[in-house]
């Protein structure tokens, strides 16, 4: 999947996919990664981390060589898991 750069407030990096259902996006001081999905017109946060974790570069690499998910939901299954 690729990913569609957007302006959104309190984002230093707000990427969509081309479906615009899956979001990654950088916030600004503390950075943080969040993966957001689009529910009846809204986002919300469903996996959240400190860049120093796991990089939103690094995950968007990763995220290039795989299909978009049919469903949005899927996405999180290719998602790094939590640290702890």
């Amino acid at each position: 999947m690729y990913f569609i750069t957007l302006k959104r407030a309190g984002y230093e990096l707000f990427s969509t996919t081309p479906s615009g259902r899956v979001a990654i996006g950088l916030t600004e001081k503390p950075q943080r990664v969040h993966v957001l999905l689009l529910d009846r017109g809204e986002w919300s946060v469903v996996r959240d981390w400190a860049v120093e974790e796991h990089s939103h570069t690094d995950l968007m690499l990763a995220l290039g060589r795989v299909d978009e998910p049919s469903d949005p939901a899927g996405v999180l299954g290719l998602l790094p898991p939590p640290a702890h």
